[in-house]
């Protein structure tokens, strides 16, 4: 049993109203979408900007309350769920954003908000939350005194690694990538991926990573889904759909990228 199996899951949003401020038109964001992901893979979903990826990583997680379709996580139908217990399956899957900055309050040290989830999930001391907190930090290469520290004094790779800190504060077996490091430079993005891949396989973490970059993905996925306008339009393994793509929209993707990413990075 895979531990994410998604189904037909579709999503439309009003596109237009008319001066009445009736639904005058309907725009399909997701239509149709099929996938797996297995524990401790990594499925790329690329596509290009308005494809209708990032909008199935909030579908997925229930950020988004799907039209129709399937979510079923080891086994469960997240679909089902009232409240209460989709906030205990909640635990158990985690996402990162594109930006970090946004994801964390400024206003609060970086320790406090990756030990936020141990407060809201657990009840948990705050000296053991920070303790915790210091040791994930620790974990993904920062230094101990990051936990008294404001966002606004960090770089965009050091407030990636805390989102990436505070994805793992529950432990979580699949993560939502929504394009981790898309915002930050090539050789930050590099170490980045790298600690997402030692990360990986430590935990046996799943990801489901979002991205418009074909180049990037090669490095760090098992397999990859495409989309285009809210459609599945192809998915394989990583080696098999670079060497021979069957849609032409894969073959556009793949001809635009610039610069091969070193498979050394892997």
């Amino acid at each position: 049993m895979s531990l994410l199996e998604v189904a037909g899951l579709s999503k439309r949003f009003v596109g237009r109203r008319n001066i009445f401020g009736r639904t005058a038109a309907w725009f399909q964001a997701v239509d149709n979408v099929s996938f797996t992901v297995e524990r401790g893979e990594t499925l790329a979903l690329v596509g290009e900007s308005g494809a209708g990826k990032s909008t199935t990583g909030r579908l997925v997680l229930r950020l988004i309350e799907p039209d129709a379709g399937a979510i079923r996580f080891d086994g469960v139908d997240l679909r089902s769920l009232g409240p209460k217990q989709m906030r205990a399956q909640r635990r158990r899957m985690q996402m990162i954003f594109q930006d970090p900055f946004s994801s964390l309050d400024p206003h609060v040290p970086v320790g406090q908000s990756v030990a936020e989830p141990l407060l809201v999930h657990f009840g948990m001391e705050r000296g053991e939350r920070l303790r915790r907190a210091a040791a994930l930090l620790e974990r993904v290469g920062l230094s101990g005194d990051t936990i008294e520290r404001y966002p606004s004094e960090l770089s965009g790779g050091q407030l990636q690694r805390i989102a990436i800190a505070r994805a793992l504060t529950l432990e979580p077996e699949l993560i939502v990538c929504d394009e981790p490091v898309a915002a930050l430079d090539v050789s930050v993005r590099a170490q980045v991926l790298n600690l997402m891949h030692e990360l990986q396989k430590e935990r046996d973490i799943a990801y489901l990573f979002i991205s418009h970059d074909l180049a990037l993905v090669e490095v760090i996925a098992d397999r990859i889904a495409v989309m285009s306008k809210g459609e599945l339009v192809e998915e394989g393994v990583v080696e098999e759909l670079y060497r021979a793509p069957r849609s032409e929209y894969t073959k556009q993707l793949l001809s635009a990228i610039p610069v091969p990413v070193p498979r050394s990075l892997r």
